[in-house]
């Protein structure tokens, strides 16, 4: 696949917890705002420009942050809210983009290729940010670019509330000078690894011999090393509301007992959350399904703020079965289904204002992942 005629256009929103704060209270509007759990052992989900120049960033216990900026509005922050300016930002992609990938609650990724012959790409983007803008109030900014990579770089140095192109002859003059943080696959470990190499700008690493990144890190080397030189051939997936994860049973007798059900209900729904977690995701949306003795199949769902915890889905898993158990015929099938998925499991505790239950989340999903995911549930 060639990499000099592909148009990807990386669009995310500007300190996004925050922006839905200031449309619901003007009083936030330039001055330092942090978003979190209100607890001392509480962590910042997100804060402004503002609180930043004063040390504050995401993840950071809220005990510092209070330390750093005292003065700042801090906010418990509401899922609901985000969740619904989330579908309304999409809901304005999806009426305009030819191809987009929704890859957070926050950021979606538009293949614009072959647009530039017939309109100009960055037109085009120019002009869809501007609608954003226009219909939900919220900043946002873009990088548009040759690849997913160099595009979210570019809407990085773009921020805040702003727009950059990198042509594909400027990709690596634009690239190189920067740090390597800046390349989206590197977390803490793999920074702190790099750095012990003497590598910290991005031209070093793009100047390194393949097979030298290969011995020290594996293929994670290599996707480095291409990265660094403004190569990656990841397309862009098309998003659609259909994206799930699910289970169902099938009894061997028909039953109509409604405790075992809801037991069942309870569990399902338990390992599926799990399996959002492991693969750090947030699901939207929830759907039970249950089949008659009669093949009669009725299904129920309900749109939820973006979360990945089984003590938030489960009453809402329960209640649908208790709604949609209406006759008085047995059940030959169960199911439950979780969809509308994106990425975003870092940002599931940051609302928790109860550090225990983030920690039992965290034991019981260690313990899942070491010995099966059916090693440890809920008492029903």
């Amino acid at each position: 696949m060639k990499t000099d005629n592909r148009h990807v256009v990386h669009f995310d929103l500007d300190s996004f917890f925050v922006s839905v704060e200031r449309l619901m209270n003007s009083r936030l509007n330039g001055v330092p705002v942090i978003v979190g759990g209100m607890s001392d052992r509480g962590v910042v989900a997100a804060c402004s420009y503002e609180a930043r120049q004063f040390g504050v960033h995401s993840a950071m216990p809220m005990k510092l942050a209070r330390r750093l900026c005292p003065h700042a509005f801090y906010v418990r922050g509401d899922m609901d809210e985000y969740s619904r300016y989330s579908r309304m930002v999409t809901q304005i992609i999806d009426e305009s983009a030819p191809l987009y990938e929704k890859a957070s609650i926050d950021e979606h990724y538009l293949d614009l290729t072959g647009m530039d012959r017939f309109y100009g790409c960055l037109k085009w983007s120019h002009e869809l940010r501007n609608k954003i803008i226009r219909e939900t109030g919220l900043p946002i900014s873009f990088g548009l670019s040759v690849n997913k990579t160099v595009s979210k770089i570019a809407t990085g140095e773009a921020k805040p509330n702003g727009e950059k192109q990198v042509l594909f002859e400027e990709v690596k003059p634009f690239l190189w000078p920067l740090s390597i943080s800046k390349i989206p696959m590197i977390g803490p470990a793999t920074y702190k690894l790099l750095r012990s190499m003497g590598i910290e700008r991005i031209e070093t690493l793009g100047r390194m011999p393949p097979e030298m990144l290969h011995h020290a890190m594996g293929k994670n080397g290599l996707e480095l090393w291409r990265r660094a030189n403004g190569i990656d051939l990841s397309p862009v997936e098309p998003y659609t509301e259909r994206k799930s994860i699910s289970s169902e049973r099938t009894f061997e007798q028909d039953t109509g007992d409604m405790k075992m059900l809801m037991g069942l209900v309870v569990k399902m729904t338990e390992k599926l959350a799990y399996q959002l977690r492991a693969g750090e995701k947030l699901t939207g949306c929830i759907t039970v399904k249950i089949k008659y003795s009669d093949f009669d199949t009725r299904t129920l769902q309900k749109t939820v703020p973006y979360t990945s915890f089984d003590h938030l889905l489960i009453p809402i898993a329960k209640e649908l079965l208790t709604r949609l158990y209406t006759r008085r015929v047995m059940i030959r099938l169960i199911g439950v289904k979780l969809s509308h998925l994106v990425s975003g499991a870092p940002q599931l505790d940051l609302f928790e204002d109860t550090p225990r239950q983030v920690q039992l989340y965290r034991a019981l999903d260690y313990v899942r992942h070491r010995y099966g995911a059916g090693a440890v549930g809920r008492a029903v």
